[in-house]
């Protein structure tokens, strides 16, 4: 209850500021431990003045002290209270070494008495040490790994000749000649290969976390691109399938009107030859009754005039075949759209294929790309007019003369760039080598084959749209540039050979700067919707245009060496 009613604040002497002890009060209401008041008036007692060390009120004579009954009530019950605070220890708690009967939780360690105290038990051993210097820890459960097993003694000294801590004994013992120093010394050097090696994961945590945020959009990027792919092929399916029902629709027609005049001659031809039975049936009664007339002379008259009877009818079958020839014709329609249908199936499931959830590998050599090396060729029916390809189309230089190329469709006609013939297929990679000097700008490119070639707007620049991506490389700094947005990249590099690696299937586009070392210049994780192809742009400033160069600016496609 006193626990809940006051802090222990409120009932610390103002003298040794500890807990009343025997406490008392003196005349002007302060409260102080029985020995503290006394041993303070006893220095004052030449001065015949007695003073309150709170208030600073002075008395004559010399106050008796009694006991504060009450307060001493008060503290008891806050002393039984505060003891009931100790909080029993549970699985995984460090135990207290004192505590004999039941085990308390331990909140401090010693390193000097090497025992683990509850807050009871760390009270006593605070009053029973006061003065003296005992070195307390947050409550450890390795306190024994503090200890040398030989000597009984704390660890306290680190030998960096055998790498590992001793005690004092250890140290002037088979530790003498050894370079030795303090625990602390050694905590506080290695601090700082600690603090390096923090740095150092959280780089690793940052990149991976930038490489699971990349994965995440790819994936975000991949179920769009699916639902988009779901909801088209339902779409052509179902006009598909509405082509078909009208092709049935049709065939179905022309199965019924074939019936229709088949069935409309057959009706006329039963009709002409029931009358033509009518009309025999006729003859062949006059015949009859003719036969059996007794008058001989009648019938001799009669019999030149007979009918002759009519020949065998020329009737057409009706069972033509048509109709099978219709039935068999449907039936072989059936079969090759199931066999076209399976096997555009088949490509497209050859074509698609489902996300990686382990990121592509980190390759770290030169080696690793080249097994996905690929060699590419500049496609001349795309290179603008100051570009001239050589090196069996595998070098593209700017010109002051204007090439006499064809006038092709596919011919980007402002920008000076040029697409290679081969796309992009899974994994690739190529290696590419530009020169220049001045102000000068090379851009290594991979670009849909859907791009616009003519005009000058955005939509026909590398970079600057969204059907391209490109690294711009300049004599002091590197630029990446897709759909109009620039990124200033940090990277520096003296090397003119560029690396660049595509992994289409899940969307990575890769730049390296390649010496000795691959030097990772910029990647990009996105959603390649269309086959890629490796382009070039090569741009002057207009005083290079104008006063012209010593060398003009050049990319070449290198070869796998």
């Amino acid at each position: 209850m006193a626990e809940a009613r006051f802090s222990h604040d409120q009932f610390r002497c103002p003298v040794c500021l500890d807990l009343l002890k025997d406490p008392v009060t003196i005349p002007c209401g302060h409260s102080y431990c029985n020995s503290c008041i006394t041993d303070h008036w006893n220095q004052e007692v030449q001065k015949r003045v007695y003073s309150c060390p709170e208030c600073r009120q002075t008395f004559r004579p010399r106050p008796a002290l009694n006991k504060s009954t009450m307060l001493a009530e008060v503290l008891e019950q806050l002393k039984k209270s505060k003891l009931q605070t100790a909080v029993p220890a549970g699985p995984g708690d460090v135990k207290c070494d004192v505590c004999t009967v039941r085990k308390h939780k331990a909140v401090k360690s010693c390193l000097v008495c090497l025992n683990s105290f509850c807050q009871n038990h760390l009270e006593q051993h605070e009053n029973l040490f006061k003065g003296k210097r005992h070195d307390l820890i947050d409550a450890t459960g390795r306190l024994q790994e503090m200890i040398c097993h030989q000597h009984e003694k704390l660890l306290d000294v680190y030998c960096r000749t055998d790498k590992r801590c001793i005690c004092m004994v250890c140290m002037v013992d088979e530790h003498r000649n050894h370079e030795t120093v303090s625990t602390a010394a050694e905590r506080t050097e290695k601090q700082n290969d600690l603090v390096e090696r923090q740095r150092e994961f959280q780089q690793q945590i940052q990149e991976r976390e930038k490489k699971l945020q990349e994965l995440k959009e790819a994936v975000k990027a991949h179920k769009r691109s699916a639902q988009t792919a779901v909801e088209d092929s339902e779409r052509i399916f179902t006009e598909l399938i509405r082509s078909i029902e009208r092709r049935r629709s049709e065939v179905t027609q022309i199965i019924r009107d074939r019936e229709k005049i088949v069935v409309s001659q057959a009706e006329a031809l039963m009709e002409r030859i029931k009358q033509e039975i009518d009309q025999l049936r006729r003859r062949d009664a006059e015949l009859q009754q003719l036969s059996q007339t007794q008058n001989h002379t009648h019938f001799l008259q009669s019999f030149p005039t007979l009918p002759v009877p009519p020949g065998s009818p020329d009737v057409p079958s009706i069972a033509d075949g048509s109709l099978d020839v219709v039935g068999k014709s449907v039936s072989k329609l059936r079969q090759k759209l199931e066999d076209f249908c399976r096997e555009e199936t088949e490509k497209l499931a050859g074509r698609v294929i489902c996300i990686q959830i382990i990121p592509t590998p980190e390759y770290e050599s030169r080696k690793d790309f080249l097994q996905y090396f690929f060699q590419f060729t500049l496609d001349p029916n795309t290179a603008h007019q100051r570009l001239y390809l050589s090196e069996k189309n595998r070098v593209a230089a700017y010109n002051t003369i204007l090439q006499k190329y064809s006038d092709h469709p596919g011919r980007f006609s402002y920008w000076w760039q040029v697409l290679c013939r081969e796309s992009v297929h899974g994994r690739c990679y190529w290696e590419v080598e530009w020169s220049g000097i001045g102000n000068v700008d090379v851009c290594i490119s991979v670009s849909y084959k859907s791009i616009n070639r003519k005009g000058w707007g955005y939509k026909c620049k590398f970079g600057s749209n969204d059907q391209s991506w490109c690294l711009i490389c300049s004599p002091s700094s590197y630029t990446f540039c897709q759909n109009n947005q620039q990124t200033k990249l940090s990277v520096v590099s003296s090397s003119r050979r560029i690396g660049v690696y595509v992994d289409h299937s899940i969307g990575i586009l890769s730049f390296y700067s390649v010496s000795d070392t691959m030097t990772l210049i910029h990647r990009v994780q996105t959603t390649f919707t269309q086959p890629l192809y490796p382009g070039f742009w090569i741009n002057l400033s207009y005083f290079n245009r104008i006063f012209g160069l010593s060398e003009y600016p050049t990319v070449q496609l290198c070869d796998k060496i």
